[in-house]
């Protein structure tokens, strides 16, 4: 571990808001791509971006959709890409390239949440190769620009969730193994905090830092895919059909959920750190077992260097990609 896994009193908490956390924060000059930056918390973590002068990038599946998503936020630039089609992300990333020299931040937001079994044109199941395998070619293909920023940092959206699975290397696409949408939600929210571990390792020597983040949970499109008794079960939504605000019990608004992004991309007091899990504008604390059942903390398997590392190796030969 390149940072210690462990609060430094940052100053925030879990209700702090994405505008709070950037206030006095200048990021004129800084190049930024958001995937997933059209719809629930990326919406908010492009607001706060876009509020600090920065130029930021998103790519969209559905670029209608993307247009009327960010319609109250001028000059984001957006362009198409789709994370389960690598030739997509190859042809973006090179259209990116060619736009900026250097790209000071990137927050791989973009994911699906327990979607019935769906499989690439590779046959990677679909949260795997959506949640991590499209950011790890994504990362790698926008190396270059990363590292040419001298300070680049690499956000993973990873999730609570990641307590549901850890990472079955013997069979994440689930070809030998009954098909579990939370269990492969899971693998890959385990695999984002992991990507950040690898990728961090292999950074620092270049200025390039990598963090994951928990956002809290809030209603989203994410959740489209949970049945009703799912969804009733959570409490995440009351008898009238709004969203229950409690932000101290992971239940947050979208301004509150892109907070801890925006803390992790931008915040002075993490410059010389990373390969971190973070939560509630914090980095969490790790929990005593992959069993606990404490609602806050990172569980070690999501924090394990040599797990870390043979993901990483994994993605190589499942993506054909790497970083040179």
């Amino acid at each position: 571990m390149t940072t210690l896994q462990a609060p430094i009193r940052s100053g925030f908490g879990p209700a702090s808001t994405a505008a709070e956390v950037i206030a006095g924060i200048d990021l004129s000059g800084k190049h930024i791509v958001v995937t997933g930056g059209y719809s629930g918390i990326g919406v908010e973590t492009v607001r706060a971006f876009r509020s600090a002068g920065a130029t930021v990038f998103v790519p969209a599946r559905d670029i209608v959709k993307a247009k009327d998503a960010l319609r109250d936020i001028p000059g984001v630039i957006l362009d198409e890409m789709d994370l389960l089609d690598p030739a997509s992300i190859d042809k973006y990333a090179e259209r990116v390239l060619s736009q900026t020299d250097a790209l000071h931040i990137l927050v791989n937001n973009a994911g699906i949440m327990a979607p019935p079994l769906a499989r690439d044109s590779r046959g990677y199941e679909s949260q795997f190769a959506a949640n991590h395998l499209g950011h790890f070619q994504l990362t790698c293909r926008l190396w270059p620009a990363l590292r040419r920023a001298h300070g680049a940092r690499v956000i993973a959206l990873s999730s609570y969730g990641h307590r549901r699975a850890g990472i079955d290397f013997h069979d994440p696409n689930f070809e030998a193994r009954e098909y579990d949408p939370w269990i492969a939600y899971g693998q890959s929210k385990t695999a984002n905090a992991l990507f950040a571990v690898a990728l961090d390792s292999i950074g620092q020597r270049q200025g390039v830092r990598a963090f994951s983040v928990h956002p809290g949970g809030i209603v989203t499109d994410l959740i489209r895919h949970m049945s009703q008794a799912q969804i009733d079960a959570s409490e995440i939504i009351d008898k009238a059909g709004r969203p229950i605000i409690d932000p101290r019990n992971n239940k947050k608004t979208p301004q509150q959920g892109a907070a801890t992004t925006v803390w992790c991309a931008t915040n002075a007091r993490l410059d010389g750190m990373g390969g971190v899990y973070c939560a509630d504008c914090e980095i969490s604390p790790v929990l005593s077992s992959d069993d606990s059942t404490e609602l806050v903390g990172v569980r070690p398997r999501a924090t394990d260097p040599v797990a870390a590392g043979r993901l990483w190796q994994l993605s190589e030969q499942l993506t054909g990609t790497r970083i040179d």
